[in-house]
């Protein structure tokens, strides 16, 4: 292991110089300090992360909260997690992955601790119980998701009030008048959590807008619960012609349940999921569909951290726009196709 004596040895300059250079907290001549900076490319000097957090007073990494529920569909939370650490790496900061349940105490956790340098909180729920927190630290912090007081926070999320109404705007306009939403499981909505509460506003307002009538129903995911809600909407309304679908457990079985009962997709029904881009093209039935931008999200969230903790960065609210893409899922209503 090369120490720091050896560095600023082969550099010429004294200990604490090297140590000035690392931690940027004195003005060092920029001849000086590329001497130095040569110096430890050469010899392959990498400063003990310990020794380098009590110099700066940063430990160069951040907090993701990534409460990891059977309730939701964790591949795309992973994908986000992902982004978010491969973009933290190119600014020079690791993530520390927070998967417990904890809510306010894993925040209390971090903030008190010095674990990280800032936060950034996924799972966001529209009163979420973690925001006080953040409100009342001076840790910077950003959610993916969006609440419902967005006051004092930063926010990186897909416009999901914008997708219900561009899901319902489709449908609307191939003929569909009346349109079943297949959503999160039950506890997603009992909880309050801000994607989907958001898609549903925007499906319900451009329904009404529309004229189009519109059921929601949640649904657990997998076959047999597809197959109980599937039953009830059908027998609730018999001349439901368009799917939405919220929740990529329950779009295989649906496609499986609606061939079983002779309904034709797209001829017959025409079927609209809210999804990652893998899941609606991989799918029995290449769907139409609104993806979910996760690496975005993910970038998006890390650098506007990364100017907040550079003193650069100031609240504010990013909504991604929401992109449909018309694949073979979709066409038009029986009714309006003769």
């Amino acid at each position: 292991m090369v120490t720091l004596a050896e560095v600023a040895q082969h550099a010429g300059v004294s200990a604490s110089t090297v140590s000035y250079v690392l931690s940027g907290k004195r003005s060092i001549s920029t001849t000086t300090r590329q001497r130095v900076e040569r110096s430890i490319r050469e010899l392959g000097y990498h400063p003990n992360a310990g020794a380098r957090a009590l110099a700066s007073s940063r430990s160069n990494i951040i907090a993701l909260m990534v409460p990891l529920r059977t309730d939701m569909y964790v591949p795309v939370m992973m994908e986000i997690a992902i982004a978010v650490a491969t973009t933290a790496r190119t600014h020079g900061y690791d993530v520390l992955l927070l998967t417990g349940e904890e809510g306010p105490d894993a925040v209390r956790r971090v903030t008190g601790s010095g674990l990280a340098d800032a936060m950034i909180l996924m799972d966001v729920q529209l009163d979420d119980e973690r925001l006080p927190l953040l409100r009342g630290t001076d840790q910077p912090s950003v959610l993916i998701g969006l609440p419902s007081d967005t006051t004092g926070l930063t926010c990186v999320d897909l416009d999901f009030k914008a997708t219900g109404a561009l899901c319902v705007e489709h449908l609307a306009k191939l003929g569909h008048r009346d349109i079943a939403v297949i959503g999160e499981a039950p506890a997603v909505y009992e909880r309050h959590t801000g994607f989907a509460e958001r898609t549903l506003d925007g499906l319900r307002l451009r329904s009404q807008e529309l004229g189009i009538r519109l059921l929601h129903r949640p649904c657990e995911g997998g076959y047999d619960a597809m197959a109980v809600t599937l039953a009830r909407i059908l027998d609730e309304r018999p001349g439901t012609t368009g799917f939405v679908v919220q929740n990529e457990s329950a779009v295989e079985p649906l496609l499986a349940l609606l061939r079983q009962q002779g309904r034709a997709v797209p001829e017959d029904v025409s079927v609209v999921a809210i999804c990652p881009d893998q899941v609606a093209t991989q799918a029995s039935v290449r769907l139409t569909s609104v993806s979910i931008p996760a690496q975005e999200m993910g970038r998006h969230a890390v650098d506007q951290l990364v100017a907040k903790l550079d003193g650069r960065g100031s609240d504010e609210v990013v909504l991604i726009a929401p992109e449909l893409t018309v694949r073979a899922s979709s066409g038009p209503a029986p009714s309006a196709a003769h």
